[in-house]
């Protein structure tokens, strides 16, 4: 299934229409779907690197508007969902102790996972969950995903051909890589969140 997932986002790279895509993706990624909008960010920016800019920006505008949908689940659906979940283990009582401590370092929480490939939905989630200040968590929304996907375009802008046959040689271990700090980050989340 994650195969096909890609290999559908792949074609979208390609197609006229891959903006709105891009835009799509992002959104949902910060929310919901699994893949990171990066997989046709890269593809999209060595094809037409003029446009390296534009397509960073609408990766940035929309994945912070996918966050806000999921701060709206966290809020909204939290205890209709994860409540009687909470309450089933016991944990229902510690959640208050969470929220203030998420609370107390959410700003940086945000800018942290929001830079890394730890799947920012569980973050935009918990945000809405724990009520972080809606100001706080948008404006370190806007920092960390502008600066990731600035970052990822700008790099492919300036260094365009060389960093294509780079991944195209270590798809492999780059795979792997980015497989070894998804889970490290949910151990991070795990254990120290």
């Amino acid at each position: 299934m994650l195969r096909r997932l890609y290999d559908w986002t792949m074609n979208l790279a390609g197609h006229r229409r891959a903006p709105w895509a891009l835009a799509g993706v992002s959104f949902a990624e910060s929310s919901f779907f699994p893949i990171p909008p990066d997989i046709m960010l890269i593809p999209m920016v060595l094809s037409e690197r003029a446009k390296w800019f534009s397509h960073a920006l609408v990766c940035t505008i929309a994945s912070v508007l996918g966050g806000v949908a999921g701060y709206l689940i966290g809020a909204f659906l939290y205890d209709q969902v994860a409540q009687p979940i909470l309450a089933f283990y016991g944990y229902d009582g510690k959640f208050a102790d969470f929220a203030t401590r998420y609370n107390a370092w959410g700003a940086w929480i945000v800018l942290i996972a929001g830079l890394t490939p730890f799947p920012y939905k569980v973050i935009t989630i918990a945000s809405g969950a724990t009520g972080l200040a809606m100001p706080v968590f948008l404006i370190a929304s806007l920092v960390a995903r502008g600066a990731r996907f600035f970052i990822v375009a700008g790099l492919l802008y300036w260094f365009g051909p060389p960093i294509r046959s780079f991944i195209e040689q270590r798809l492999g271990l780059l795979f792997t890589v980015f497989m070894v700090l998804l889970v490290g980050g949910f151990v991070v989340a795990r254990y120290l969140v």
